[in-house]
């Protein structure tokens, strides 16, 4: 299918026709072609939804190029009659120009879908419902694994559709010139010229003036833990590293008192209140005939006859409960003999 060709940028202060710069934002850009595929499939599965004999997937190539031709003729007017509408309607409380290029194509594409829809599509419940929007997303999945509609594709029209829908410039930009020489030199220094992510894996292309926003929330970003461990990561696997393995991520004790430190100090924890945890499992041992007193005392007993050291080393309630046992076991052999 072949992309419309972009509108003559017209002329200027009547010097002639002028030269318009090309850039745009890069990631504006991107995002609006990604919502071309989601608008296509709807179209295609509300307009065969019920027809034994369509699919969406055999609508798919014809229904792509009507809608694309559609939303394009209504941008190309687009700011015109949004213009004549504010005249119109400037003295009405409220009235505003719409200025969001992504609802606007979005209205754009949702008025072509209404022309397809069957009987079935036209009934309100069906649109509302999760078998529609399962169906939907089951659609655009297929579209993307057999490349139906490719990214770059969809980048060439969404950026004529940006351009045409930008009523206030916020994601194009609006300068013509004269001549090529001078067009050039804007370009060298235009503030929506498009430059690569630093990041490396990162193939992201971005508009310099949207290079900080982007370097913001890059998934390829290399950042110290948020944890504060000495680990430099990905933002992408920041989150999975925090949550599952990182030294400072904090926990709870294992054996149920209040305290609550970096998973790196669990042992040194342990060492340090291995006469509380004691008392914790001495207690579940013998539930009934020790008072309060005598299980303290043989928690004291226990520590001073594990010579090994085995007591601080166990890390949570039942390796302890096992050491405990088999001392008890011990001690109690001992006084025996």
């Amino acid at each position: 299918m072949d992309v419309p060709a972009v509108a003559d940028p017209g002329t200027e202060r009547g010097e002639g026709a002028l030269i318009q710069c090309p850039y745009c934002d890069s990631e504006a850009m991107h995002k609006l072609a990604q919502i071309l595929l989601p608008g296509l499939a709807a179209v295609c599965v509300d307009g065969t939804t019920g027809d034994p004999f369509r699919s969406p997937s055999a609508v798919a190539v014809d229904l792509r190029k009507e809608m694309v031709d559609y939303i394009t003729q209504r941008s190309d007017s687009f700011i015109a009659d949004a213009l004549i509408e504010s005249e119109a309607n400037q003295d009405a409380p409220g009235a505003e120009v719409p200025d969001d290029p992504f609802e606007t194509v979005s209205v754009f594409m949702d008025d072509f879908a209404s022309t397809k829809r069957n009987i079935i599509g036209h009934v309100s419940g069906w649109l509302l419902t999760d078998s529609r929007d399962d169906k939907i997303d089951d659609f655009v999945q297929e579209m993307e694994a057999t490349k139906f509609w490719p990214l770059e594709r969809r980048e060439a029209v969404a950026e004529l559709l940006l351009k045409n829908v930008d009523l206030k410039t916020r994601f194009h930009c609006p300068e013509k010139y004269e001549n090529e020489e001078r067009l050039e030199d804007h370009k060298a220094q235009c503030s929506f010229r498009p430059v690569a992510c630093a990041n490396d894996g990162c193939r992201a292309k971005v508009s310099v003036r949207c290079v900080k926003d982007h370097d913001a929330a890059c998934v390829y970003k290399l950042l110290q833990c948020e944890q504060g461990c000495d680990k430099r990561l990905l933002r992408r696997d920041m989150d999975r590293h925090c949550v599952t393995v990182c030294p400072m991520r904090p926990m709870k004790c294992p054996f149920g008192c209040d305290s609550s430190f970096p998973d790196r100090d669990l042992e040194r924890h342990c060492a340090e209140f291995l006469q509380p945890h004691l008392l914790m499992v001495l207690k579940a041992i013998h539930k009934k005939g020790r008072s309060e007193q005598d299980l303290k005392d043989l928690a004291q007993k226990l520590e001073k006859f594990d010579g090994d050291g085995k007591l601080a080393k166990a890390l949570d309630a039942r390796p302890l409960t096992n050491i405990v046992k088999d001392l008890e076991a011990k001690m109690k052999g001992g006084q025996s003999s």
